[in-house]
């Protein structure tokens, strides 16, 4: 039988100025690694046809499936606050969308299929270590249900790209939502193409916003939308200590999921200023300044829509600025809500901001691990501190922050078995931690050894369940495992 994709293309249907047309790049000798069974029956594909050696030739672009329609998206972006006009997509092939078992238009792209006119002389392909990091981390955020895209499989090529040095070549078939971006709102923006912004901008709607379809002003209301979407986004990602790394214009998605895993972490010991990507110098897209560059992206994003508001410059601004303002205000209910969620309130009261601050404050001074800290507040709640208070260099730190949490919850009616389970089902317990993910790699890259990989993968699928065979995985590294750096590398 012959595996069969059910495409339905709508955005290479667009203008040619959207995209280049382009085939991937047959490969040696694929391989799969790893499919994502329970994703591929949700878009509708037979994981079985998948696995076979002619699912693995299409999941590494060797072979293009029957309705595909390959496209390399044209995109620009501001990079670390640097305006490119022109990126797109350098190693990503979008094969085509299909219709998932929920309704759900998704893309289907292969990520390290070879060149396209995009590559800037780049040679188009992925190593095996990004792949396998993007398939642990998009896959474990799904898990933490923070939005995002998702891996559908990994394939190693049987050739080799040249980084530093010679590294397995791998391709990793991602899942979107779809890989619309504020840097595709650039592109023409730059361009001064207002008609293909307003195109693009009625592609967007009808795609992820469709009932803005009969809106007064959908331009205004779909920039609110996104503005209210990346807002969660982002606070969702700070509950569980996640930095992006590369929060790029171009790396902003207009869907509302976190897309682009290059180097991308979790923080251990908690520090509002931790970066770990070996890119960001400056500490651009430092833990704590996610926020802060989420509304400086979407503000890029108002100045491509202004002439759709409005012919009159002024009057266009002022209702961008008015929009851009609720970010703020949207961001901090999302965030303080789950804020309020991990330490066990039920309720909302006076002073509550400020006790969990004073927690958090604790934290980064007794470099107190984000994740377990969080965790065994749930145990706390329920009457054994001695694991939260582990955390802490000075447990007195704690017990003093402590005496004032109790004297908060027990202002409320629920019993300590109820908040217990309440917090460890927002409190994850376990996480990709840097040094796992480097091990990982390490085994899969050196030793072609994807053991580690899988039980990695297992593991993190729960990432709220307490797994007892399992559970040297939720420790933090020890002080000559911790990882300092990641890097993209794709």
């Amino acid at each position: 039988m012959t595996v069969h994709f059910p495409f339905q293309n709508s955005y290479s249907a667009l203008p040619d100025s959207f995209f280049a047309r382009v085939a991937p790049t047959p490969v040696a000798a694929p391989r799969l690694i790893k499919l994502n069974r329970s994703l591929a029956i949700q878009l509708g594909l037979d994981p079985d046809l998948l696995e076979t050696p002619e699912g693995a030739e299409i999941l590494a672009g060797k072979t293009v499936p029957a309705g595909a329609d390959p496209i390399a998206m044209a995109y620009a972006g501001h990079q670390f606050g640097h305006f490119v006009p022109q990126l797109g997509d350098g190693r990503a092939i979008l094969l085509g969308e299909v219709i998932d078992k929920d309704g759900v238009r998704r893309d289907i792209q292969l990520k390290g299929s070879g060149p396209t006119p995009f590559s800037r002389r780049g040679d188009g392909r992925a190593a095996l270590g990004p792949v396998l990091r993007e398939y642990i981390v998009s896959e474990a955020m799904f898990a933490l249900g923070i939005p995002t895209t998702r891996s559908l499989a990994a394939v190693v090529t049987g050739e080799h790209v040249i980084r530093e040095t010679a590294l397995p070549g791998a391709v990793l078939t991602r899942v979107a939502s779809s890989h619309i971006r504020v840097g595709t709102f650039q592109f023409f923006a730059v361009r001064r193409d207002t008609e293909a912004v307003r195109r693009l901008a009625d592609h967007v709607i009808t795609r992820h916003y469709p009932d803005l379809l009969q809106a007064e002003r959908p331009y205004h209301d779909l920039l609110a939308s996104v503005v209210a979407r990346q807002a969660e986004l982002v606070a969702r990602w700070l509950l569980v200590g996640f930095i992006h790394g590369v929060m790029n214009t171009d790396n902003t998605s207009i869907s509302g999921e976190t897309i682009d895993y290059g180097p991308c972490a979790f923080m251990d010991a908690y520090n509002p200023a931790q970066v770990f990507s070996s890119i960001d110098e400056m500490g651009r897209y430092a833990y704590a300044n996610q926020p802060r560059i989420a509304l400086w992206n979407l503000t890029r994003l108002a100045e491509c829509l202004l002439p759709l508001f409005s012919d009159e410059q002024e009057k266009a601004v002022a209702e961008a600025q008015d929009i851009l303002g609720a970010f703020s205000d949207q961001f901090s209910a999302a965030y303080q809500a789950g804020l309020r969620r991990k330490v066990g309130l039920f309720t909302e009261r006076d002073g509550d901001e400020a006790l969990i601050q004073d927690l958090l404050d604790a934290m980064a001074k007794n470099q107190a691990d984000f994740t377990l800290t969080f965790r065994k507040l749930g145990d706390a709640a329920a009457g054994d501190a001695a694991d939260a208070r582990a955390q802490f260099m000075e447990p007195g730190a704690f017990d003093e922050w402590a005496g004032r949490w109790r004297a908060r919850i027990a202002l409320e009616p629920q019993s300590a078995a109820e908040r217990q389970a309440a917090m460890h089902a927002v409190n994850p317990l376990f996480i990709p931690r840097n040094h796992r993910v480097e091990a990982v790699i390490q085994a899969a890259v050196n030793d072609d050894d994807y053991a580690p990989f899988e039980e990695l993968v297992q593991v993190l699928a729960k990432p709220f369940d307490e797994q007892p065979d399992y559970a040297a995985y939720a420790d933090p590294p020890l002080p000559d495992q911790r990882v300092l750096q990641t890097f993209c590398g794709t």
